[in-house]
């Protein structure tokens, strides 16, 4: 009786065991399995972070404003009043650039930095602004610090430029 109360006993333990090891190893497939789709997320938003200043490389209102939600938001907030603080609206984001364009024979923004933040549905992003002015007047250059952040569905909902409006 002694035996088999031990066997038993070691019977419960190693079932105990057994299930704990397997909770483990479910909570562990689940958290590879968040671990990946955040991934995903932020590569995709690295991406479109990348698109939207290749779209401004090619002066291209229509790409810009398509890579923002209907309500996405454009701000500014060091502007100072020398720029517009900002715009809310795609087709906003659209009437704000396309003005711009014109002005310029060329624009580069390569791209110093680009991180995901702790939240996938954020990116960060640091480039230089090099914009050749018409009629050979020169370049104006400047140093820009943005933040992006996405929904669920990949577009834009804020963009925050923050640059040297002095400059």
């Amino acid at each position: 009786i002694r035996t088999m109360r031990q066997i038993t006993i070691i019977l419960a333990i190693f079932l105990s065991l057994s299930a704990c090891n397997n909770a483990k190893v479910n909570e562990l497939e689940k958290l590879k399995k968040e671990v990946k789709m955040k991934t995903e997320i932020a590569t995709k938003n690295k991406a479109t972070t990348l698109e939207f200043l290749k779209a401004l490389e090619n002066m291209n209102a229509d790409a810009v404003a398509k890579l923002f939600a209907i309500d996405g938001k454009h701000i500014n907030p060091y502007a100072s009043g020398i720029f517009s603080d900002g715009v809310t609206g795609q087709d906003a984001i659209r009437e704000y650039w396309k003005p711009v364009f014109p002005n310029f024979e060329k624009m580069e923004f390569p791209v110093e930095e680009i991180h995901s933040m702790e939240d996938a549905s954020m990116t960060f992003a640091k480039f230089k602004g090099k914009i050749k002015l018409k009629n050979d007047a020169g370049w104006y250059e400047n140093d820009y610090y943005a933040t992006f952040k996405f929904n669920e569905e990949g577009k834009i909902i804020e963009y925050v430029e923050i640059f040297n409006p002095i400059t």
